[in-house]
This record gives C-alpha cells, structure tokens and sequence, in this order.
C-alpha cells in the first residue's frame, strides 16, 4: 500500500508542478512547448533513481557486485555512515550492513565524512535525466535553442527537486529493480536471445529464464 501511496504521490508532483515547469522553461527557450520532450522527461523521473548505479557494460555477476557497492556508499554517505538509520531504511538488520560493508570493502570513515544531502542527491539524478533526454532531441532542435536551456538545466533540477516527493527502497526491493533493468538492457541487445544473452552476461541460460520468470520480464 506504501509503495501505492508512494507511486501516486510522484505522478501527481509530474503532472501538477514537474510539467508546468518543463513547459515554462522549453516556451521561455524555444518560443513553443514540446509535449513529447516534457513527456519523455517525465516518464524518466518516474522510473527508479537506481538506475544511477547499473554498470551496463559489465556482465551479470560484476554489475550485481558494482551496483550493490554504489547505492551502499551513497546511501551511507547520504545517512553520514549512521548504520542503524540505513539499515532502518534498506529493511535490513545492522549485522547484515556491516557484513555487506566489509564483502563489498567500503570505507565507512569516508561516508561519515561525508556532506552529500539527500536533496543533493535527488537533484543529480534529475539533472542527468533532464540532459540525457534532450540528448535525443539534439539532432531534432537547433543548437542555438538548445544551448539556453541546457544552461538553465541545473537551475530547473534543483526547482524540480524541491517538488518531487523522495523516493525510499528497500535493499530487496533494490536488488529486484536493478535485475530488472540490467537483465531488460542485456536481452534488447541481443534481441531477446536468451542463451546469447546468458553467454553475454556469464549467466546460465536456465538461471536467467528463471529471473525472467520470476522479474516477469516480457519482450516489449
């Protein structure tokens, strides 16, 4: 029910202020508004931050192990290394974070350091979903009317940030979204193929049927 609440509080943040925000800035730039570019950067935002962390050039082990590393630094920088906060968050007692830590030899002195916000974080996810998105349009809109608003990127990130409601996950939860998107990329590379793909990403062919069983991943 929380994930609901949680799933209907962000479209309803897109479509009330994310949207009226994108239109303001492409009008202010382009002289007109662009629904599809402002749809595309929605629909961005409403897929998983995690995506941040998913080494897509690795194989299936090496990307499990990479990723689990980034979202446990960053996530124990953004809780200033407060293990029992994180743990707390991620649904997770504090032995297993301190065994994850030590496997995945992560310098937890470094996170306490640390004065990465929760905001802060927010705000980069979005900028890199902002730009990678109107990285699609180069070719469609002229540079000159590009580049305006490509300077007016981190300014609209931080407003969008401010608005869209934070998105917590747990650590099973995580995992299951990162198998999720990694597996989804590595099968339309290799055109759903699945014992090309297992090959690919050092996976057996039965164990990635059984994910994509289980992920309910379907060719699209």
């Amino acid at each position: 029910a929380s994930d609901t609440g949680s799933s209907s509080s962000l479209e309803m943040a897109i479509k009330e202020k994310v949207t009226p925000l994108l239109e303001e800035s492409m009008e202010k730039h382009w002289g007109i508004t662009i629904p599809q570019v402002g749809a595309d950067i929605s629909d961005t935002l409403k897929t998983s931050p995690l995506n941040m962390y998913v080494p897509w050039h690795l194989n299936f082990p090496e990307a499990k192990r990479a990723f689990k590393m980034e979202l446990l630094k960053q996530e124990l920088r953004l809780h200033r290394g407060n293990v029992s906060k994180l743990a707390q968050g991620f649904g997770l007692d504090r032995r297993s974070i301190h065994r994850a830590i030590k496997d995945l030899e992560i310098d937890i002195a470094e996170a306490r350091s640390s004065t990465t916000t929760s905001a802060e974080h927010q705000q980069q996810w979005i900028d890199q979903a902002i730009r990678t998105t109107l990285e699609q349009y180069k070719e469609l809109i002229q540079p000159q009317k590009m580049e305006p608003l490509y300077r007016e990127v981190t300014s609209l990130s931080e407003h969008i940030a401010q608005v869209l409601p934070h998105q917590e996950v747990s650590w099973k939860d995580a995992e299951q979204e990162f198998e999720r998107q990694f597996l989804r990329h590595a099968l339309d590379e290799e055109g759903w193929n699945i014992a090309h793909t297992a090959k690919k990403i050092k996976l057996r062919p039965e164990t990635l049927h059984r994910k994509m069983k289980k992920l309910r991943l379907r060719k699209v």
